[in-house]
């Protein structure tokens, strides 16, 4: 795919030799098939500027600042000083259980799907970790099969463990096979790690964890992000709909949220992650 359409003209002419000339007004058939065809193609290259782009990374980056402009509309994303359960003062805090209408939700919904259908080929199903994980596996699980037609079975954890009735800590859908972890973000990776041993004691298979934010800061002495973490550590891929680089970037181009990104800048500089700073 181009960023623009490029060109190239092709012509071409009869020539006619002299020894068949005369031969032409007895049998054109026969002399057309003889008269020899030259081509002559012009190609033209592309300037820089127009050369070959990813038209899947253009989609990525679209669908990333979208979400966060519906985050933000939805008043899920807010700007300010909040002091974090780590004891670090963030300027910003994303609350994802404030998408708490039906109209939010299945719009919350459609970008899990997204992503998933773009990431996620192979048959899977959903598991969300208790509490946020529970709305976000069922909303996402209706989304992919309203949207993309595949049609994805679903689980969740309870906190406390059931002694009556259907009785264990899992509802929902048997756990087997391919299992994506839904969650909203991961600050620490506990809820991950809960989730992998439940999987594993079932006999199924952890595939891979998505996410709606990566905020990108490290949670380590090593410095290492809790996403990257999880990849180390499990060696399972981490799937986001947004990241923070991705928040700055939109701030820097709003000038009504410019206000906003020098806070984010420096706390980024104290806490980002090198590794995603990179990247940006």
């Amino acid at each position: 795919a181009f960023r623009c359409s490029g060109w190239a003209r092709v012509s071409c002419k009869h020539t006619t030799s002299a020894s068949c000339a005369g031969n032409q007004s007895k049998n054109c058939f026969r002399a057309a098939a003889r008269i020899p065809l030259t081509f002559s193609v012009i190609i033209l290259t592309l300037a820089p500027q127009y050369q070959y782009s990813d038209p899947l990374n253009h989609k990525m980056a679209n669908r990333e600042q979208q979400f966060l402009q519906f985050a933000m509309s939805s008043g899920v994303l807010r700007f300010g000083e909040f002091t974090l359960k780590s004891g670090r003062v963030s300027p910003y805090f994303f609350n994802a259980g404030l998408f708490c209408t039906g109209a939010m939700l299945s719009q919350l919904a459609g970008f899990y799907a997204a992503v998933l259908c773009e990431n996620e080929p192979e048959d899977f199903m959903l598991f969300g970790p208790a509490y946020k994980g529970i709305v976000l596996a069922t909303a996402t699980a209706a989304a992919l099969h309203d949207q993309y037609g595949r049609n994805v079975s679903f689980a969740y954890n309870r906190k406390e463990v059931k002694d009556h009735g259907e009785g264990g800590t899992v509802v929902g859908a048997a756990l087997a096979g391919r299992v994506v972890i839904i969650d909203d973000v991961i600050t620490a990776g506990t809820a991950i790690g809960e989730s992998m041993d439940i999987i594993e004691s079932s006999g199924a298979q952890a595939a891979a964890v998505i996410v709606a934010l990566d905020r990108e800061e490290t949670v380590s002495d090593q410095g290492q992000s809790a996403i990257t973490q999880i990849r180390e550590r499990y060696g399972l891929p981490v799937h986001v709909i947004a990241r923070f680089s991705t928040l700055i970037e939109t701030l820097r181009a709003t000038p009504d949220l410019k206000r906003h990104l020098d806070a984010l800048e420096a706390y980024r500089n104290r806490y980002g992650d090198p590794a995603a700073n990179a990247n940006s």
